[in-house]
């Protein structure tokens, strides 16, 4: 933006219609929060279907877009904000339905020499009918985040029954790729002007279980280890895969690359790219900023100073 922070009008997008709601209104309220006093006016959105007439409404100056999930991540509200020539924050229209689509996205990553795990796409029912590819995998929607639908089969289990139900909302064809184990690592990115720039690494412990929607959000869910203790040479190519991986999808903004390192095989493989990363209490985004020096107000204020259209 060139106009002064202290001047503008700022929408936050938050809540909206996805299975990730509850953490949507979680992270809008952060940084709505950290925005006032920063900014003269700010806009509370709980966005629905009536999103287009709600902002030619209200007129912001610009959009913070902190919506996660179907709709509000997947380039449909993007779409809407280029339509009304709106600046808003994070990834643009191509590279959100892009990133959103996990067997999509790992086309392109594999494409740019970004390591990505196997499997594929496979009929929900044939998965819940049997083994689709050799236990131990992994079975999450092809198009959902917050590990909403996800679960953990392991060698010896039976097939996921739940899959096949008639109340499964996540889409007829669902991502089952081989478990990698090891440890869960994460990486936060900064598209910056001069090129996107990794925070660190940070390495997550999940209390029980993995690294689920408790996990995630619940308090005290996970244990943060940043930055992660790495061999120095996984520690910088997760960086690197990070900014490669950002690049190659067209992300802009903030983006958060997942990954799994199994360090007794030595594999590395990156799971998803998050265009739009949580901003919770308990989220790692703002948590790696933090630990660089950039405390919370300070990365809301720079997603709104970076928000632009078109994305």
């Amino acid at each position: 933006m060139d106009r002064p922070l202290s001047d503008l009008h700022v929408a936050v997008l938050l809540g909206g219609l996805s299975s990730e709601r509850e953490v949507s209104l979680s992270s809008g309220k952060g940084c709505a929060d950290a925005l006032e006093g920063q900014v003269a006016r700010v806009s509370r959105v709980d966005a629905g279907r009536d999103l287009a007439q709600v902002l030619a409404a209200l007129k912001p100056d610009v959009v913070l877009n902190a919506l996660h999930g179907e709709w509000g991540e997947d380039g449909c509200v993007q779409g809407i904000l280029e339509t009304l020539q709106i600046p808003y924050t994070h990834s643009g229209v191509l590279a959100s339905a892009l990133t959103m689509d996990k067997d999509k996205s790992k086309a392109v990553l594999k494409a740019a020499g970004v390591p990505v795990p196997g499997g594929g796409l496979f009929d929900r029912r044939a998965v819940a009918a049997g083994h689709v590819i050799a236990p131990p995998y992994v079975i999450k929607p092809n198009a959902e985040g917050s590990s909403v639908g996800v679960y953990l089969v392991k060698a010896g289990d039976p097939p996921v029954s739940g899959v096949g139900a008639d109340d499964w909302t996540y889409g007829e064809e669902v991502m089952v790729e081989p478990y990698i184990a090891g440890r869960e690592l994460c990486v936060t990115v900064l598209g910056e002007a001069g090129g996107p720039r990794a925070l660190t690494v940070t390495d997550i412990t999940p209390k029980k279980g993995f690294y689920d929607y408790e996990a995630k959000y619940a308090p005290g869910g996970s244990v943060h280890k940043l930055p992660a203790e790495l061999p120095p040479l996984i520690f910088e190519r997760c960086l690197r895969l990070s900014e490669q991986a950002h690049t190659a999808l067209g992300c802009r903004g903030v983006s958060r690359s997942d990954y799994r390192y199994d360090d007794v095989k030595d594999v590395l493989v990156l799971l998803e790219v998050n265009t739009q990363p949580g901003m919770t209490p308990t989220s790692l985004a703002p948590e790696q900023a933090a630990h660089t020096g950039l405390a919370y107000e300070d990365l809301v204020r720079w997603m709104v100073e970076d928000a632009s259209c078109p994305r």
